[in-house]
């Protein structure tokens, strides 16, 4: 849940600059004979349920809708799906609010459906990652209830709190300050049990408290009995929220300084955040998770469980995630830099290149790194980057050293719908009003899937769908790039090919810079195997730009292997290095041979 991201992008703009170590060009080196495990080099590939297939003609996408459609990703050379939430929810935050954590959602389908979704999966030798969202449950939730009722055992499973007396008016005052994700207070009073509790997002998002071990063993628990019904693993939602700190002697909460980033007294960053996220007891959590990843390998064998984690943090926290010398912890943290860089630096190869240095340059040693540019909590890759970079942006990730991250729709080059506030989902923006929704909504990047060119651009049979469709489904839609001559789709699936029978992409070194005023370059290379070098012209203007001031190693001519989808180049075509021409856009990727 990119909950937070709207208001720390400024802040984390600071740790990056401040951590990224200046280098022109960079250069990091990677063991070419290292035995790479399932998800070090692969394509992952997010699905929003909600969104991608509609199997019932109800305008909501379904577990059986994705099972119809596994072959698409086969197609598309997909490592390993992961689904947003489809746990048994009342659908406030659309399944980030959980009511069980141990069913499915109805309107997606039953547990047959997905036991079903995973036996296909497995024929396709498809991996299927959930979604834990481990911070709260509904209010709705079973558990919940009983904790209201102060029932044995549930007493202290979420965050409860007398409030505070005001000494000029008598009247009861939430414990602190904190603010939530989707505005106000982050405190609600619970007449039943008269007292306050946490949520860090919505009013219904309880938040559980991790203090008690009674929980801590709950959600290992929600783990293992997903792992039991054949999940590769988890990606972990809004982590760094985990814990927030603790009372002082008189059992009274701190509250958070003014940040001075916003007037808006009703908007979380308003505040700072230090003391309601990203606590070291979070990374020993992970740590904890990870745990039962490798007992459950080790109990049953088969491939790797992975366990992903979201959080939007500087590096100094978030690559703590990764473990430590004594301590394995998360396979991936994930790395946004792509998205939140650019988004506070402006988009240009310079912030590219600092989202990169920031990840390299803090990687520790060992570790795999991985790239994202878009999910369901941001604006699509190319409304964000603008269309005649999506292709460049989808090459990037698939050329840096790691795993990469797709949202889905991003292969196709789909773009952000037009939401009215009367066709508003998303809670974010719910909680403000038709004057300023637009931003904080998310539903722009939520449109259904873009199959067909007919109705409802073949996600549904129904006569309303839950969001309306984007603008430009009759031309972005997979039917329609699976035929034309050249596409953002044809282009993704060339770029997985060659990722996938490039040793030198699999296992080779990286070097990049930036070129001139607005190109980026990226050179991958490897002892005895043929060297990849890729060149995207991120300007709204032509440029020409000589290599060697990249990198004198280079032969004289270069290989075109991948083109973008408005460049006039040829697929196997020599080109010069010291005069490569390059129009408003163009992103090339080429090879030494």
């Amino acid at each position: 849940m990119q909950r937070t991201l709207i208001h720390r992008v400024g802040v984390l703009a600071i740790w990056l600059v401040i951590l990224a170590q200046p280098c022109w060009p960079c250069e990091t080196t990677t063991s070419a004979t290292a035995t790479k495990d399932w998800w070090q080099n692969a394509q992952f590939y997010q699905i929003y349920p909600r969104s991608f297939m509609d199997s019932d003609g109800d305008g909501i996408g379904d577990l059986n809708g994705i099972t119809s459609k596994l072959e698409y990703l086969k197609d598309l050379g997909v490592t390993a799906a992961w689904l947003s939430p489809i746990f048994t929810s009342p659908m406030v935050d659309f399944g980030y609010d959980i009511s069980d954590f141990f069913d499915i959602q109805p309107e997606y389908g039953t547990l047959d459906d997905f036991k079903a979704l995973i036996k296909r999966a497995k024929e396709l030798d498809l991996k299927i990652i959930l979604d834990f969202v481990p911070n709260h449950s509904s209010n709705e939730s079973i558990w919940f209830k009983k904790s209201v009722a102060r029932e044995k055992g549930y007493e202290d499973y979420y965050v409860w709190h007398d409030g505070k007396v005001n000494s000029a008016t008598g009247a009861r005052e939430p414990p602190s300050n904190w603010l939530q994700a989707f505005r106000g207070s982050a405190w609600e009073w619970n007449e039943v049990r008269q007292q306050y509790y946490l949520h860090q997002f919505a009013v219904q998002q309880a938040d559980l408290n991790y203090r008690n071990p009674l929980v801590v063993e709950q959600m290992k628990r929600v783990l293992r009995y997903w792992l039991d019904l054949g999940v590769a693993g988890f990606r972990c939602d809004a982590v760094p929220v985990l814990f927030e700190i603790e009372p002082d002697a008189n059992g009274q909460y701190a509250d958070e300084e003014v940040s001075g980033l916003t007037n808006d007294t009703e908007a979380r960053n308003y505040l700072k955040s230090d003391l309601i996220e990203n606590r070291q007891e979070t990374i020993d959590m992970a740590y904890q998770w990870r745990v039962v990843m490798d007992d459950y390998q080790r109990i049953h064998g088969g491939d790797t469980r992975v366990l992903l984690i979201e959080t939007y943090a500087p590096p100094a926290y978030t690559m703590q995630f990764y473990g430590n010398r004594s301590v394995e912890g998360a396979h991936l943290p994930f790395n946004f830099n792509l998205i939140t860089v650019p988004a506070s630096e402006g988009f240009s190869a310079s912030s590219v290149k600092l989202a990169v240095d920031n990840w390299l340059t803090n990687l520790p040693s060992g570790r795999t790194a991985n790239w994202v540019i878009g999910n369901h909590d941001q604006r699509r890759v190319a409304s964000r980057y603008g269309t005649a970079n999506a292709d460049a942006m989808n090459m990037l990730v698939m050329i840096l050293p790691g795993a990469s991250v797709t949202y889905q729709g991003e292969e196709l080059g789909m773009t952000d719908g037009e939401i009215s506030w009367e066709d508003t989902q998303d809670p974010a923006a719910c909680n403000s009003n038709s004057q300023i929704y637009e931003q904080f909504t998310r539903d722009p990047s939520r449109t259904p899937f873009q199959w067909t060119s007919g109705t409802n651009a073949g996600f549904s049979t129904a006569a309303k769908t839950w969001l309306p469709l984007a603008a430009d489904y009759q031309t972005v839609n997979v039917e329609m790039e699976t035929a034309a001559e050249r596409s953002h789709l044809k282009i993704y699936k060339s770029l997985v090919e060659l990722r996938k029978s490039s040793v030198t992409l699999q296992n080779g070194s990286t070097k990049y810079s930036v070129l001139g005023d607005n190109v980026f370059v990226v050179k991958r290379y490897l002892s005895g195997s043929q060297s990849i070098i890729y060149v995207a012209n991120l300007a709204s203007k032509g440029v020409t730009v000589n290599l060697y001031d990249f990198d004198q190693t280079l032969p004289t001519h270069l290989t075109l292997l991948v083109r973008s989808l408005q460049s006039a180049k040829a697929e196997g075509s020599l080109f010069e290095v010291t005069g490569l021409s390059l129009a408003a856009g163009e992103a090339l990727v080429l090879s030494t041979s």
